[in-house]
């Protein structure tokens, strides 16, 4: 059993992290590093450190004599971010689906639980969970493929929020997750392939109107 030590800067990270990701700290909301050093009981150090790591997160921007302002959604971000998923993420999950073991199938299994479980919640961590779903579909192919994909789904973070905000988005989005998930289970790449693909062409569609409006 291995044990993970959080370091102040980590929880820290996690605390404004999920404050941007559930909008409490909504687009161009300055940061301010004296209240929230105060309220969390943190000196300046790990504070610093968390806002450096969300601003590569690419939640937060910096601007000199400013400090941080939590970033604007755009369509040209999200497209971007989202095409790059499209060229990397279903080959990847297909690639992932052919070596799979029994010990993956579980873990993508639980993930998907989590995220269902979360979804259902008023406040749910469904983005973290959403993330860790999907993460359990590339991992068994490769570890710097893995990398790749997290960063990738890191930066999205924000879209996906967004994207299920509509009444009915969860439930479909739910539905697409199983039928991924069955088709990785078994086997079939090419259905993984084509199923992954078409949800996050999808989610990039609906957001693209979202941003747009």
């Amino acid at each position: 059993m291995s044990i993970v030590v959080r370091t102040l800067s980590d929880q820290t990270y996690e605390i404004v992290r999920r404050r941007i990701l559930t909008g409490e700290m909504p687009p161009g909301t300055a940061v301010r590093q004296d209240t929230i050093a105060a309220e969390l009981g943190v000196s300046k150090i790990p504070l610093r450190e968390a806002l450096s790591r969300l601003e590569q997160d690419g939640l937060l921007s910096s601007y000199p004599n400013k400090g941080y302002v939590v970033r604007q959604a755009s369509t040209e971000e999200a497209s971007e971010v989202f095409a790059l998923r499209l060229k990397l993420e279903p080959g990847a999950a297909a690639e992932a689906a052919l070596k799979a073991v029994p010990d993956d199938h579980l873990r993508a299994e639980t993930a998907l639980a989590a995220l269902e479980a979360e979804l259902g919640k008023p406040q749910g961590d469904h983005v973290t969970c959403n993330r860790a779903f999907h993460m359990a579909l590339v991992r068994p192919g490769g570890h710097i493929t893995s990398q790749l994909v997290e960063r990738l789904q890191i930066l999205s973070e924000r879209y996906v929020r967004i994207h299920l905000e509509p009444l009915g988005r969860d439930e479909r989005a739910s539905r697409e997750h199983r039928a991924i998930l069955d088709a990785w289970k078994a086997g079939d790449a090419a259905r993984v392939e084509a199923l992954l693909a078409g949800h996050i062409e999808g989610t990039l569609a609906d957001l693209r109107q979202q941003l747009a409006a």
